[in-house]
């Protein structure tokens, strides 16, 4: 089966000449990652060990907006890993004209926004972000999208969008809800099913448990995404510098859904890897 892990972070250490954002380390702590850099070497190591054939590499917020080890990573190893990159969302100019050098870059498959922290939180509905949407679709840039609360928003924008491919991080689970907690942002994710231009990321699954793996008390709400959006449309993912922590490692997170979900063949095999890479236009015998 072609595997192909829809979300990791890859990262340097915060130092001067390269420091991260302020109260970056206190984040990265809340948010299950380790503090110690993680770099695009140990993750092709981990993804080897568990047969898996690409990676798609969304720069870490902590960082700022900059993509240069993502992009390097790229050149090293053209075969195994792509980017969604990062824009200042709210600098169209500046951001107009990253947009228009990332859709000639072959390692750039798209953006990734995230609309879920203080600083940009409100960014989707208070007009920040309204240049974004149109440029995109015209560009032909898919988007990975972190925005929990914003449901029936993105809903709307790709409604008026259909030519823009919209990916939703995580089945639009808001952080540090688990288990039955994830029910109501699973629900209102796999009902924008009637949008053909919505995709899901059923990622990060582990963290969103507090029950011992493989967390079979959440595999209903991925059979819920599946069911209702098709397994074409949803796409596996680890962010695993998340899982490692909680001992998990990237074999145990494939065997989840290979071994311990119920899932078929057929929806394994588009929800593991051919999904992603077609949405991504990364065809698999590259």
């Amino acid at each position: 089966m072609f595997i192909v892990d829809s979300q990791i972070h890859i990262w340097k250490a915060d130092t001067p000449d390269r420091p991260w954002l302020p109260g970056a380390h206190e984040r990265v702590r809340l948010n299950g990652h380790p503090e110690n850099p993680f770099g695009y070497e140990e993750c092709l190591e981990l993804m080897d060990e568990a047969g898996i054939n690409r990676a798609i590499i969304v720069p870490p917020s902590w960082e700022g907006d900059r993509i240069d080890y993502a992009l390097e990573a790229c050149e090293k190893h053209p075969t195994r890993f792509a980017v969604m990159a990062r824009i200042p969302q709210n600098k169209p100019a500046e951001a107009t004209a990253m947009l228009r050098d990332f859709s000639q870059n072959p390692y750039i498959k798209g953006t990734r926004l995230t609309f879920h922290r203080p600083i940009d939180r409100n960014w989707m509905i208070d007009g920040t972000n309204d240049w974004y949407w149109p440029l995109a679709e015209e560009l032909g840039i898919p988007t990975m999208v972190h925005a929990p609360i914003w449901k029936a928003e993105l809903g709307a924008i790709a409604a008026r969008h259909p030519a823009l491919k919209i990916i939703i991080d995580h089945m639009g689970i808001m952080a540090r809800c688990v288990d039955d907690g994830i029910g109501f942002w699973v629900t209102e994710t796999a009902d924008l099913h009637t949008h053909p231009n919505i995709y899901v990321k059923v990622s990060a699954i582990p963290d969103y448990s507090s029950q011992p793996f493989p967390n079979l008390n959440v595999e209903k709400y991925v059979r819920e995404v599946v069911d209702k959006m098709g397994a074409q449309r949803c796409f596996w993912g680890t962010d695993i510098t998340r899982l490692l922590g909680r001992g998990i490692t990237y074999t145990d997170a494939v065997e989840q859904f290979t071994q311990h979900f119920a899932l078929t063949r057929e929806e394994l095999e588009w929800i593991m890897g051919r999904g992603i890479c077609e949405c991504l236009d990364w065809p698999i015998d590259e």
